[in-house]
């Protein structure tokens, strides 16, 4: 089909709310996005397709808290049926079956990238003087509520408890005990590393390529975790002042670890997550598979706050990088797609750029701590300003509703004192002598030789009657 038929017969769909909790977004037109039309969108599509594949393969979900939901799996079903696609039939696909909404935390302009890579390092299979730090496999005592051992991975967030006999549950070992032996001897090891640094880079990366001794390569992916919080050793050297903010790198950190062993370990402890792995059969030609389980494709797919984002979502990423070297501004703007996630990306415009494998690809990744635009691709059945148009207004203050339901508790007389509150009577009921609909005569309270406003006085016959409760009753054999 010709790529203006594509675009002139864009599929009609109904409106539903779209919302991402802690997220501010503008709907903007495709023109108005700065390197839109100058990206290779036959790369994003590629990536696009290898997510709908995971994404049509499993059954939507009856409810989903995320703004996207299950919205994906038609533009998924358009993109199939699209055959020897080309870079402009794969811009005119983005461009028929999504809109654009700018998307950033809110009170914040922009969104914010870091990038991660899988390491290349050497390792073996067994024990020896230069290989003596054990990546583990998943023990068995560990336990998350709603999984089971048989669970191909575990959540990288929330409780995780090490099961004590059949019932008792407490928090897992630290990272600080485990590296003092907690779990050793147990046949957990896949493999062994040179030093705690290898281990601990891997971990963050969350997989790797180890290079063994034999010149074959195993690959290991992120399975589980221990349960705590990740906390960033990179940010506790700033704020001890032993590196600069300006010049924080993963190869900086690196570089200190290794001069200072012993101040390694205790940084290391600082950090008490600990990833366990898992050994994953690819070849040496094949990515890292993300979390979404499909290859990742370099430069094209990034980790996403999963809680509030959908796998395979596009996101166009907008601004400078220092691709080429530490201190280059090089243009960055991509359509990258969601197929990843990790602990530390938390935020609606929060996004970690896979760079491929290898040491180039480390030193890009080690060195992005960015603001970027970000642009969000939003599916045509969500719309992104129904909820505003929709939301009622409220009403004009003070209104008559609520002042007759409210009156004010004082007003002032034509002589300045505070008047009494006035209490109100049934329009029904008049008293004595009165037609009804009439108020009743006023009557003056004198206090000290000074007159008060008039009060309107309740009429005693519009009381209701005293209420006779009934007795309980009460059987007798009781």
């Amino acid at each position: 089909m010709p790529v203006a038929l594509e675009a002139r017969h864009a599929p009609r769909h109904p409106v539903w709310p779209f919302e991402i909790a802690g997220g501010q977004y503008l709907p903007v037109a495709w023109a108005d996005i700065a390197g839109w039309k100058d990206d290779d969108h036959l790369e994003a599509f590629r990536a696009f397709r290898r997510s709908c594949r995971a994404i049509t393969a499993r059954q939507p979900p009856a409810a989903s808290p995320k703004a996207l939901g299950a919205s994906l799996r038609e533009p998924c079903r358009a993109a199939k049926v699209i055959d020897n696609p080309d870079g402009a039939r794969a811009r005119a696909f983005f461009e028929t079956h999504f809109r654009p909404v700018q998307i950033s935390r809110l009170g914040e302009a922009d969104g914010f990238v870091t990038g991660y890579y899988e390491p290349i390092i050497d390792g073996s299979r067994t024990r020896t003087d230069v290989y003596s730090v054990p990546v583990y496999r998943r023990p068995s005592n560990l336990f998350v509520r709603g999984f089971t051992q048989s669970s191909p991975s575990l959540p990288n967030s929330g409780p995780v408890y090490r099961k004590i006999g059949r019932r008792k549950l407490v928090p897992y070992y630290d990272r600080a005990e485990i590296e003092d032996g907690a779990i050793a001897g147990r046949g957990l090891e896949i493999c062994w590393l040179k030093s705690q640094t290898d281990l601990l880079f891997t971990q963050i990366q969350g997989s790797a390529r180890v290079r063994l001794e034999d010149g074959s390569t195993l690959r290991i992916n992120y399975d589980s975790y221990n349960g705590y919080p990740y906390t960033a050793v990179g940010r506790i050297l700033i704020e001890r002042n032993i590196i600069p903010k300006d010049q924080m790198s993963m190869q900086r950190i690196r570089q200190w670890m290794t001069e200072n062993p012993d101040g390694a370990s205790e940084l290391r402890r600082q950090n008490r997550s600990y990833v366990f792995f898992r050994e994953v059969k690819l070849s040496d030609n094949d990515e890292a598979v993300g979390a979404q389980g499909v290859p990742l494709a370099p430069g094209r797919s990034i980790a996403v706050d999963k809680s509030l984002h959908v796998y395979g979502t596009p996101f166009f990423i907008e601004g400078e990088l220092p691709i080429e070297s530490e201190q280059a501004k090089t243009p960055f703007h991509r359509l990258m797609i969601a197929q990843d996630t990790g602990s530390a990306i938390v935020g609606p415009a929060r996004a970690d750029l896979y760079f491929g494998a290898g040491s180039e690809a480390g030193r890009i990744s080690g060195r992005l701590r960015h603001n970027m635009h970000f642009v969000m691709l939003v599916p045509n059945s969500l719309d992104p300003a129904v909820s505003g148009r929709t939301m009622p207004l409220p009403e004009k203050r003070p209104s008559a509703r609520i002042a007759k339901l409210f009156p004010p508790k004082h007003q002032k007389s034509d002589d300045g004192h505070k008047a009494a509150p006035q209490r109100a009577v049934s329009s029904s009921v008049a008293p004595a002598g009165k037609p009804a609909g009439t108020a009743a005569a006023p009557a003056r309270a004198e206090s000290s030789g000074t007159a008060s406003s008039p009060v309107i006085q309740p009429d005693k016959s519009a009381r209701h009657p005293r209420r006779h409760h009934r007795r309980r009753w009460r059987s007798p054999t009781r």
